[in-house]
Parts: structure tokens; C-alpha cells; sequence
């Protein structure tokens, strides 16, 4: 059974930084494509990164250059390092998975696992 628990969210002024975890039980790379997505009051949710089994990470063009995806393998934990934080990267944020060894889509309603969600709120 898939479980995604994310944490590590909070408050942070412009230009901070954040790092974000997912305890991913059930998943492994060689079977899940997984990634996160965040959600913004009154906004539909946007995918930030996917892994697929290659394990080349695919970024927005919103996050890429200040967003960095790891995973630690051998404890199932999906990382999300968020650096150079603006006011705009306000959301909550999910880790997700989906049971395909490729990603192929950034539709949200194509990820059938989602985690509980960590909130970011970042302040000018």
C-alpha cells in the first residue's frame, strides 16, 4: 500500500530557503513515477518535478534553477530543496506517485497517490 507523508514546510522570508520531505511507503523507483506538485489559494495545482525510473528529474520552468529533487533510496524519503523562495511559492505542497516506471504527463488527476500536504508560506 502506497502512503506518502510530507513535511518540512513553513514560514520563510523572500530568498529563504526550505527543504522538503516525503516518507514514500510502497514506492520504489523502479516501478513509480513520483514528484511534487503544490497547490496556490484559488490556483489549480502545478507540477514542480517528476522522477521517473531513468531518475532524471524534470522541472517546471517556474522552479528550475531554484528547486532541486533528491531521494534517499534506502529510507524511501523524497527530498525537494527549495532555494531563492518567493512570495509567489506560496502553497501547499504534495508529494505524489503514480504506479507507472514513466512519468509522461504533468496532469495532476493522472497521479492517483497524494500525500496529506506541507504548507509554504513565504513573506516579502
Amino acid at each position: 500500500q502506497v502512503q506518502l507523508v510530507e513535511s518540512g514546510g513553513g514560514s520563510v522570508q523572500a530568498g529563504g530557503s526550505l527543504k522538503l520531505s516525503c516518507t514514500a511507503s510502497g514506492v520504489t523507483s523502479s516501478t513509480h513515477c513520483v514528484g511534487w506538485f503544490r497547490q496556490a489559494p484559488g490556483k489549480e495545482r502545478e507540477g514542480l518535478v517528476l522522477i521517473d525510473s531513468v531518475n532524471v528529474p524534470a522541472y517546471a520552468d517556474s522552479v528550475k534553477g531554484r528547486f532541486t529533487f533528491s531521494r534517499d533510496n534506502a529510507k524511501n524519503i523524497l527530498y525537494l530543496q527549495m532555494n531563492s523562495l518567493q512570495p509567489e511559492d506560496t502553497a501547499m505542497y504534495y508529494c505524489v506517485a503514480r504506479p507507472d516506471p514513466y512519468c509522461g504527463t504533468w496532469s495532476s488527476s493522472q497521479y492517483k497517490y497524494w500525500g496529506q500536504g506541507t504548507q509554504v508560506t513565504v513573506s516579502s
